[in-house]
């Protein structure tokens, strides 16, 4: 029965990766903990294989919808290889009441991060005011021609005067955006390490903030993130961590059947209320981990 459990959570957690590209994990490790018995260093351990395993299918299956941005996705997972390697350290050394608290509270900053970001979403339905271009030469130059030779003098002026400002901000504007992007990636990195989390709930709103990605795009590109991030904190634990096969399998199994549906289920609900569900749901376990630690029973 504790099992059957573990595999409808399991088909959960899949279904939040394929639907969000993020946020499996942030279950993951209470559902192993919690629900069947692992302790909090062999939860995060089980949880990078089950959490990476599902996000190979799920890259495939966005991939072939092309919602997958192949070259920003690798390097944003390379930049947290070496940090993945510094949460991995630390994980060993850390004391599970630790873990527990981290995790718990990791997982109310991604609640919180998911609601607020449905707040902003809300208000982008609103069009922006119309402006005028930089440098609206045409219209001046057209009123005092008044032909169509003023016009085109003076759009082109106007043009030229908007390429050169844009070449003037373009460096700097990706310099601080590349910044961003790579402290993003070690972030990530840390906590796939430390924590056994794929960090779906940085990576998604990063890769939309800072590359003005679509959303398809920033979950398929996420869940290649989460991929790379997996298999290297896996590659650190090789040998040293736990692996209960007879609970992580069918675990991984549910997952990736979720994240099938999951897919699917984009097609059907909107991205804000699958998030806002998510995002209580993701609260209520928090809270229950840290009524846990406070009681000594974590």
């Amino acid at each position: 029965m504790t099992l059957l459990l573990g595999i409808l959570l399991g088909a959960l957690i899949g279904l939040s990766l394929g639907a969000l590209g993020g946020g499996g994990s942030i279950l993951a490790v209470p559902v192993l903990a919690y629900v069947l018995g692992e302790s909090a260093r062999s939860a995060t351990t089980g949880s990078l294989f089950i959490v990476g395993v599902t996000a190979v299918f799920g890259v495939w299956g966005h991939a072939r919808r092309g919602n997958v941005r192949w070259r920003a996705g690798l390097g944003f997972g390379a930049a947290g290889i070496a940090a993945s390697y510094a949460g991995t350290a630390l994980n060993r050394i850390a004391a599970p009441t630790v873990l527990v608290l981290c995790f718990a509270g990791l997982m109310v900053l991604s609640a919180l991060g998911m609601l607020a970001r449905n707040r902003t979403r809300r208000g982008e339905g609103v069009p922006p005011p119309r402006r005028e271009p930089v440098g609206g030469g045409g219209v001046a130059a057209f009123r005092s021609t008044g032909g169509a030779a003023g016009n085109s003098a003076g759009g082109a002026a106007g043009n030229l005067t908007a390429v050169a400002q844009a070449a003037a901000l373009a460096a700097p504007s990706r310099g601080l955006t590349f910044a961003k992007v790579i402290a993003a990636g070690l972030a990530v990195g840390f906590l796939t390490g430390f924590l056994g989390v794929g960090g779906g709930f940085i990576i998604v709103p990063a890769l939309v903030a800072l590359l003005a990605y679509p959303m398809p795009a920033a979950v398929g590109t996420s869940l290649l993130i989460i991929a790379v991030n997996s298999a290297t904190a896996l590659t650190v634990r090789a040998g040293q961590g736990t692996f209960h096969w007879s609970v992580i399998l069918p675990l991984t199994g549910a997952a990736v059947l979720g994240s099938l549906a999951g897919r699917r289920l984009t097609d059907r609900v909107s991205g804000t209320a699958l998030s806002r569900a998510f995002a209580l749901l993701v609260l209520a376990v928090a809270a229950y981990l840290l009524i846990r630690a406070a009681t000594g029973t974590a």
